[in-house]
């Protein structure tokens, strides 16, 4: 694993995660607008999301069912998850390089996305 590798395959997955997770929103965005899109809008109360969409088993079920707010979510947490991706590859990058230091500072950059993603209100 050379430097210029490891910049190319985090590149590559920082675009692939962030091409992938707009198409999903835009997709759960088109699916909403056919399904809603001729709805009267309701100003005076605020509606939050179903509660089917505020766990992870609950987005990945109504994902699957196709239902656009299980979609938007989806792409949502794929936009979320790339970064963090993007800190996994780099940690395994300089493993593989045998740069300890960058390991070692990687990690614990790791440590504190995952701290504040689980530890978030």
């Amino acid at each position: 694993m050379t430097d210029q590798r490891l910049e190319t395959l985090i590149g590559n997955l920082l675009r692939a995660g962030v091409l992938l997770a707009a198409a999903i929103v835009l997709g759960g965005g088109v699916l909403f607008l056919l399904q809603h899109g001729a709805d009267k809008a309701a100003y005076h109360t605020f509606a939050a999301g179903g509660s089917d969409t505020r766990t992870l088993a609950g987005i990945f079920h109504s994902a699957s069912r196709l239902q656009s707010e299980g979609l938007i979510q989806l792409g949502l947490l794929l936009l979320i998850a790339t970064p963090v991706a993007r800190v996994v590859l780099a940690v395994a990058g300089f493993a593989l390089e045998r740069d300890r230091m960058y390991v070692v500072i990687s990690t614990l950059v790791l440590a504190i996305l995952v701290f504040s993603l689980l530890h978030a209100t």
